[in-house]
């Protein structure tokens, strides 16, 4: 039984992350709380079967003997073993610490060691033979506990989880503790430097999800399909204690390959994802646009536009249009098809951990799929704006949540204050002294402008705004994102600090290069195909063609071609996805250096 539209679960009632858990099991003890794939089958557990396995770890962890605050880390993958660690873990007034399963062995060591991780739950050997070598700077560690059963177990603190766990417990109630008592550690992904501990309290995340559901109505009835890993704040606040709020069901997707299937499976109501997943969508929408006829793209645009003149009249901003009565015909001939690969149930898509290109947001409105994009930071719990979906203004970044506030700073710096804000950074006193003012006030390192509306518009990060030689301040990642709509570029960074012009650092989409480089009679696979002044010149007229909407003197002069993408593993991407920088101007350096010889 799924609970009531109304039986929301406020932070007051809840107290603390765990007591939010411990409420909904007593409203709603038979209702779905999570849906797994496992043992080739989808399977169901209730609120009750939760709190039943809670009890189990619960145990384990207290036989232990941990003291209060001591902090222990989840390195898994979205599952409901994850929640009954995290609750477990909060039940006896521990500290949870998130690590990327994706992350790499030296960055996960780092993270330990500085957080002092008691207990080091993780999933498979391959997981285990990747902290093997670091194994000298995990000394602190008191357990591992591995999912799965392991072969190798010279590891004296190692067992598997079968061993680590009784067969049966009774959960027992939680210590006093008051909400605005550390709840959770988060490393930040850090694009420069080494991650920062983000100390989040019971208040922070509670606030922050219940704030919310102002922007978008959740209830009982609703499916989540959780992809993000919960190890990013955004996910495990909307994706995880939000649900928990409101009795919504979560089925966690597979894995990332196997998510269009997913989609269709499960057909979730609602959506919580980064642009890379409406990106992806779209990307395979305009290659199959690409390969069929000029009347199937012509209905396509058709459809895009006039569902968008809908919604601009919805919203109050546009008028009727007679291209409106086609409407049941184009939504039936190409709308409702787009929408059927995303599980054709979908009443709303929420963005957010990046800029959601006004492009890709555009098309998925058009179809009429009400997509909301919003903005935070792991150290805001993560949500400070978002849109709604009666004033959504989809190339923005909504309005601040309910509880906080925003103002503009320095340089336009947003600064936000409000009970979402971190109670600073873990060890580390000068980082928090430097990020929070002593009235309470987060530099979030964002440029923004404000509209009439009260719309936020991000416009680059202050770290990141390139300063040229001839003074002018370019922030590279609008340009960034233009050039991305061009299909050849899988990846891309703006270079041009103390330079007189600006250079472009772009890896190639394999399948387009390929077409790319037979038209113009060069072979794509011999290196120098990439360093070809044909293909330079070619190149940079795409590029131009992207960029004709910003100022003249934000213009690529020089372009350097890859075909390697950038990843975790070659240490240019951070585990959310961002790119390092810094380490791929490190990288680069040599190549770069040449696009600028002369000058």
């Amino acid at each position: 039984m799924a609970a009531p539209a109304s039986d929301v679960i406020s932070p007051e009632q809840a107290g603390t992350l765990h007591g939010l858990f411990l409420e909904r099991v007593r409203r709603t003890p038979e209702g779905i709380a999570y849906r797994h794939f496992q043992q080739n089958a989808w399977c169901d557990f209730s609120w009750q079967q939760m709190s039943r396995e809670v009890a189990r770890w619960q145990a384990a962890l207290a036989g232990l003997g941990l003291q209060r605050g001591d902090r222990v880390a989840i390195m898994l993958r979205n599952c409901p073993i994850w929640v009954m660690f995290d609750q477990a873990a909060m039940s006896l007034g521990l500290v949870t610490v998130p690590l990327y399963t994706v992350d790499r062995p030296d960055n996960i060591a780092y993270i330990v060691h500085d957080a002092d991780v008691k207990v080091l739950l993780f999933e498979t050997d391959e997981q285990w033979q990747a902290l093997r070598t670091v194994a000298d700077r995990l000394s602190g560690v008191l357990r591992f506990v591995s999912v799965d059963k392991l072969v190798n177990r010279s590891e004296s603190r190692l067992c598997s989880m079968a061993e680590f766990l009784p067969t049966e417990a009774v959960l027992q109630p939680p210590p006093p503790t008051k909400s605005d008592e550390l709840a959770s550690i988060i490393y930040t992904s850090g694009t420069t430097g080494k991650p920062k501990g983000v100390m989040l309290s019971h208040t922070n995340m509670l606030s922050n999800a219940h704030a919310c559901l102002d922007t978008f109505t959740v209830n009982g009835d609703d499916l989540f399909l959780s992809f993000l890993p919960l190890s990013h704040t955004f996910e495990r606040t909307l994706g995880y204690y939000l649900t928990v709020m409101t009795g919504s069901t979560v089925a966690f997707a597979r894995s990332i390959p196997t998510l269009a299937e997913d989609l269709q499976t499960i057909r979730p109501s609602l959506l919580i994802s980064v642009p890379r997943i409406y990106e992806r969508v779209y990307g395979a929408i305009r290659t199959k646009l690409q390969e069929g006829s000029p009347l199937k793209r012509k209905l396509f645009h058709l459809a895009v536009e006039t569902g968008w003149a809908r919604f601009e009249r919805e919203q109050g901003r546009g008028g009727w249009k007679p291209s409106f009565l086609l409407w049941p015909l184009l939504q039936k001939l190409v709308a409702q098809k787009v929408l059927d690969r995303l599980g054709g149930r979908l009443r709303v898509a929420i963005s957010g951990g990046a800029a959601l290109s006004p492009e890709v947001s555009r098309v998925f409105v058009g179809l009429g799929l009400p997509v909301v994009q919003g903005y935070g930071l792991t150290e805001t719990s993560p949500v400070i704006t978002g849109n709604r979906l009666e004033h959504n203004f989809p190339d923005s970044v909504g309005q601040p949540i309910r509880g906080v506030e925003v103002r503009l700073g320095a340089q336009s710096e947003l600064q936000v204050k409000g009970a979402n804000v971190m109670m600073g950074y873990w060890n580390n006193p000068q980082a928090t002294s430097e990020a929070i003012s002593t009235d309470g006030w987060l530099n979030t390192g964002d440029v923004a402008h404000l509209s009439d509306t009260g719309h936020i518009y991000i416009t680059g990060r202050i770290k990141e705004i390139i300063v040229m030689s001839n003074g002018e301040k370019i922030p590279p990642s609008d340009m960034e994102l233009a050039i991305l709509h061009d299909p050849l570029f899988d990846q891309v960074m703006i270079f041009g600090e103390a330079h007189p012009y600006l250079v472009a650092v772009a890896v190639l989409n394999p399948e387009v290069w390929l077409h790319f480089a037979q038209e113009i009679g060069i072979r794509p696979d011999m290196p120098e195909a990439l360093t070809d002044s044909r293909v330079e010149a070619k190149v940079l007229r795409r590029i131009a063609r992207n960029l004709r909407g910003f100022p003249g003197y934000a213009k690529v002069n020089r372009v350097l071609l890859l075909r390697e993408a950038w990843s975790i593993d070659n240490g240019l991407l951070t585990p959310t996805l961002k790119i390092k920088r810094k380490d791929v101007t490190d990288r680069f350096a040599p190549q770069i250096k040449q696009l600028y010889d002369g000058h």
